[in-house]
């Protein structure tokens, strides 16, 4: 059920960051966003997430470590990430995985893929 599950959507793209806020709120789910890791982290301070959704390649900090610096915090390292990104390069893809990411969906991506896998890690 998506009653009150609250995701951080952190992607730099303005118009697909605006596009996973009216997608995941009209599914029911508290949305939070920002726009690069370094605001992410800065989030967590304050909230905790049912899922993050996060890009890789962002300024200022980077998706890979953002996962790396929360999944190394016991009161972040629960919390779900989806990578959503661009770099479809294998080593990353595996490196994504690696760090502890339940989902590695590349761009342009399917909405409907990308709400299936939601709802699945949010059961």
């Amino acid at each position: 059920m998506s009653r009150d599950k609250t995701i951080l959507v952190i992607e730099d793209d303005p118009s697909v960051r605006t596009l996973l806020d009216k997608a995941l709120r009209a599914k029911g789910y508290v949305v939070e966003t920002c726009d690069d890791g370094l605001e992410g982290l800065t989030k967590l301070e304050r909230t905790r997430p049912d899922l993050i959704i996060v890009d890789i390649m962002m300024p200022r900090l980077d998706g890979m470590t953002f996962v790396r610096a929360i999944k190394g915090h016991e009161a972040t390292k629960p919390i779900p990430v989806v990578f959503l990104t661009s770099n479809n390069d294998p080593r990353t893809m595996i490196q994504g995985i690696n760090l502890g990411a339940k989902h590695y969906i590349t761009k342009p991506f399917q909405l409907d893929e990308l709400l299936g896998k939601v709802a699945k890690v949010l059961g």
